[in-house]
């Protein structure tokens, strides 16, 4: 079997890099400073410290009212059709997270 060439691998490495965007999980890395960063949300990634995060989670009830008492104030977003799919997915990496903050 012959060695692919440099613009196959590229135009395969494009193909990964589209379906990965498309399929609208979020992804979580340590960044080089040691935050936590959630890739996925936009086109930037959102980056706290360990503390920060923990801060953030322990108020989700809170930030979950707030986002419904001012829902009308908030620019949304239309919904794909796919993401009520990924959120209730048992495959979606958040999945769990997020079935846990909206149980609270």
């Amino acid at each position: 079997m012959a060695e692919p060439t440099y613009d196959e691998l590229k135009a395969r490495l494009a193909e990964l890099e589209s379906k990965k965007q498309r399929t609208g999980a979020m992804q979580f890395k340590v960044s080089e400073k040691g935050g936590v960063s959630v890739y996925g949300l936009g086109r930037f990634p959102v980056t706290l410290y360990y503390e920060q995060w923990v801060r953030l989670l322990d108020q989700a009830k809170e930030l979950r009212e707030f986002l419904e008492e001012n829902k009308s104030k908030l620019k949304l977003k239309e919904k794909r059709s796919w993401e009520g799919s990924i959120q209730q997915s048992a495959f979606s990496p958040c999945a769990a997270w997020l079935r846990n903050v909206t149980a609270e």
